[in-house]
């Protein structure tokens, strides 16, 4: 992935995403114009958690997490983002600073809009603010059903919930080959809400049951079904 690809809006593939397909020939010209695009090794922060929201961001290429520090000093991720996905919306809408922080999971490349000009779009274009409010009501919807099964499901049927969102979210259409990955064991008991040494212990059991297979950070999972059948346990 080279540092200094500039993605145009037009010719874009998030051109055809829910929220980029609301808007005029000419709005996307004024929004590749304002934008600025980046490019973020593994790890680095995209933005961070209690700083000033100066816009929103559109993933353009990569994976990132977003995450909540909490009090012990550990993290939380409370989602997953692949391109075309928006960044920092609600911060936008309520000129608060960002709630959490987004860092790459990969190498990415993301596209950051000042706020003046999407909120320039959202007041111009009834059907970019409709489709704006849809997608900030399924995060509520998505962050409400995580915070319930993190109270009562199960570790092991939360890991298993876990691995399925890694697939579900970061699997290219018609692939081929069973779904791999590769995430370390912190991030992974991030997104489960549990301990590094429970995770692995989970993933050794899976892995010994020929559910997943793993070779260092890399998990293949072979089973797919068996996770559904391991979730659907707690419906």
């Amino acid at each position: 992935m080279t540092r200094f690809i500039t993605p145009h809006c037009q010719q874009c593939e998030c051109r055809k995403g829910p929220l980029m397909s609301c808007c005029q020939a000419s709005e996307l010209d004024h929004i590749s114009d304002a934008k600025v695009s980046h490019f973020y090794r593994k790890g680095q922060i995209i933005f961070q958690e209690g700083a000033p929201a100066l816009g929103g961001y559109c993933v353009h290429q990569g994976k990132i997490k977003i995450t909540k520090a909490e009090s012990a000093g550990k993290e939380q991720i409370i989602r997953l983002a692949k391109p075309c996905d928006t960044l920092g919306i609600n911060t936008i809408i309520s000129g608060q600073n960002h709630s959490a922080s987004a860092v790459a999971l990969d190498d990415c490349i993301v596209c950051f809009i000042p706020r003046a000009d999407f909120l320039r779009t959202i007041s111009a274009n009834a059907q970019f603010a409709a489709s704006l409010l849809q997608l900030l009501a399924k995060a509520l919807g998505d962050a409400e059903a995580r915070m319930l099964h993190l109270a009562y499901r199960p570790v092991r049927e939360r890991l298993a919930e876990a691995l399925l969102l890694l697939r579900n979210t970061y699997q290219e259409d018609n692939a081929a080959e069973p779904f791999s990955m590769s995430i370390s064991r912190e991030d992974l008991a991030s997104l489960v809400g549990t301990a590094k040494e429970t995770a692995i212990r989970l993933l050794a059991d899976l892995k010994e049951s020929g559910v997943i297979a793993t070779q260092g950070s890399l998990i293949t999972i072979c089973q797919p079904e068996q996770l559904v059948k391991t979730v659907s346990m707690y419906e």
